[in-house]
Formats: C-alpha cells, sequence, structure tokens
C-alpha cells in the first residue's frame, strides 16, 4: 500500500490532466451506409456500392450531413475480407489473396467538411484499367469521422482534486462501401443449401442457410421469405436487403429472424426463399429454393 501511494504521488502531483482518447467502432455498414457521430452530426452516402463494368470510368457519390453539427470526414481506401458469416476482417495492403482494385482508382476530394443539412459530391475515377487481366476487382472507400479537438496547449484542469485523472472517451467512427471494377467476362452462379428453421428462445423463428457462390464476379441483392400454408395462403414474413457475397467467398452462411408476430403457423406448410438483384425496372432472380415445415400434400 506504501508502495502504491508513492507512486500515485509520483505520477499524479502535477495539475496535468491526462486524456486518454479511445479510438473505437470501425463501421463497414455496405448494407446501409448511416452513421450518427455525437457532436459530429449524421453522415449519409448514397449510393451504397460503386460498381465499373462496361464503359462507364466515373462515379458520383453524394454525401449528406443530416445532423445538427457540423463534422469533418476524411476519406481513403482500405481493403476487407469477407468471412462466411458475412463479417469483415481488414487486410494488409501486401495480402494477394484478393485483386485489389486501389492502384486503378482516383478519388477527390480526399476530406469534406460538412456543416449541418450541407452536402458534398465525391468523384472517383478509373485510371491504368488497360493492365488490369479479366475479373473482378474491389477495394472499400472508408469516410472515418474526425474528433473535434481542443488546440494545443489548451488543458482542462480538475480544481477540486489537483491529483485526479480525468479521462475522456472519444469514440471515432466510420463507414465503409464497396468500390468493385469488373474486367471482361464476368458471370456468377449461386444456389441456396442447408436450410434450417428453429426457435430461438421459444419465440422467435430463426431461418439459417447458405448462400453458394461459384464464377468470377461477386453477386448482391435483396432476399425475400414467404410463409406458404397447407391451404396456399402466402405471407411475406421475412427480409434482408443489400445481401452481398465477394469473389473470395465460396460460401456465406447467415440467419434472418422471421417475423414472430405473422398469424402463420410456423410448423407447417412451407418457406419460400429468393434471392434477386436490386433493380427498378427488373430484378433478376439469383437463386430460390424452398423448405418444407412437416409438409404432408396429402394433407390438403
Amino acid at each position: 500500500m506504501q508502495k502504491f501511494n508513492f507512486l500515485q504521488k509520483t505520477l499524479f502531483s502535477t495539475k496535468t490532466t491526462y486524456y486518454i482518447l479511445l479510438l473505437a467502432c470501425s463501421l463497414s455498414l455496405s448494407i446501409y451506409p448511416s452513421i450518427k457521430v455525437s457532436a459530429q452530426g449524421n453522415l449519409m452516402v448514397m449510393p451504397k456500392r460503386v460498381v465499373f463494368d462496361g464503359s462507364k470510368k466515373t462515379h458520383e457519390l453524394n454525401l449528406a450531413n443530416t445532423g445538427q453539427d457540423s463534422a469533418k470526414y476524411v476519406i481513403s481506401l482500405v481493403h476487407y475480407k469477407m468471412k462466411e458469416d458475412g463479417s469483415f476482417v481488414e487486410m494488409g495492403a501486401t495480402d494477394t489473396s484478393e485483386n485489389f482494385a486501389d492502384k486503378y482508382i482516383r478519388f477527390f476530394p480526399r476530406s469534406v467538411v460538412l456543416g449541418p443539412n450541407e452536402s458534398q459530391t465525391v468523384r472517383i475515377q478509373l485510371k491504368q484499367t488497360s493492365k488490369l487481366l479479366p475479373g473482378e476487382y474491389r477495394s472499400h472507400l472508408y469516410f472515418r469521422a474526425i474528433a473535434d479537438e481542443k488546440p494545443l496547449g489548451v488543458e482542462e484542469t480538475n480544481r477540486h482534486d489537483s491529483s485526479a485523472v480525468s479521462v475522456r472517451l472519444i469514440p471515432v467512427f466510420g463507414i465503409s462501401l464497396p468500390v468493385i471494377i469488373r474486367v471482361g467476362q464476368c458471370s456468377a452462379q449461386v444456389n441456396i443449401s442447408s436450410c434450417s428453421l428453429e426457435m430461438y428462445d421459444d419465440n422467435t423463428p430463426l431461418l439459417s442457410m447458405t448462400f453458394n457462390r461459384e464464377g468470377n464476379m461477386s453477386v448482391y441483392g435483396d432476399i425475400t421469405v414467404e410463409h406458404i400454408s397447407l391451404n396456399d395462403k402466402v405471407t411475406k414474413v421475412g427480409s434482408i436487403q443489400g445481401l452481398a457475397v465477394y469473389t473470395h467467398n465460396r460460401a456465406r452462411r447467415i440467419k434472418i429472424a422471421l417475423d414472430k408476430n405473422a398469424r402463420v403457423d410456423y410448423s407447417k406448410g412451407k418457406l419460400y426463399i429468393v434471392y434477386k438483384t436490386q433493380s427498378d425496372i427488373e430484378p433478376v432472380t439469383l437463386a430460390q429454393t424452398q423448405l418444407l415445415i412437416n409438409y404432408n400434400p396429402l394433407e390438403k
């Protein structure tokens, strides 16, 4: 105890207040790019992903601050790898297990300051694509919020206790979206397997399944789940928007919590699962399957 008191006096006898800056919550939300940053505004980015295919060489992103405070964001390119469960891990620039797009992309500006309700355009261009072999290349554009820090030399002091330690936690948030380049002939095929239904917490129906992908390009689309009763009544019971399976992944496992308040009997009938591309004109079905739930056609 004496040693601790001596150490405490030695370390904290000065009036200087110490700060610990905690950098946390780096979010890669390709599903829906909207984050809330306390005292830094709400950043929204549209569209949610950028795909260069065909002859188009430029894309524009629209950034908007819907919050009540000004915010600054620094923009960079990072590399992520998707795991089978859909989570992401950051990869180093020297990793060669995937085709990265960062060497073939330029963007500007590289930082933006947005006041309340202000918007900004970020322009993305391709470069040196003639060097690319056929296939798909991907990196992520990362928007990192910069905390509003005090100028150097400005200190906060604790007048009541000069030996106290002040800890200030400053969360720094970010979002990312994929930038994809497709060169030459690209195609992919998807099928759904390993479907099962269980009750979670004895109350919520939980649908598990695996998306299996083949080919040299990623897939992206929406999932819809319908329950079909024994008398052929169709009820929508679940959905996921913006599900991606990237080129590195041969499979992606997902779980969907179905609507527990729907007036359906999850012990009978069947579930019809459809995976379609996003399109305002005519979505293309990527995969579909059905799961029989104690289903017997002779009962009809």
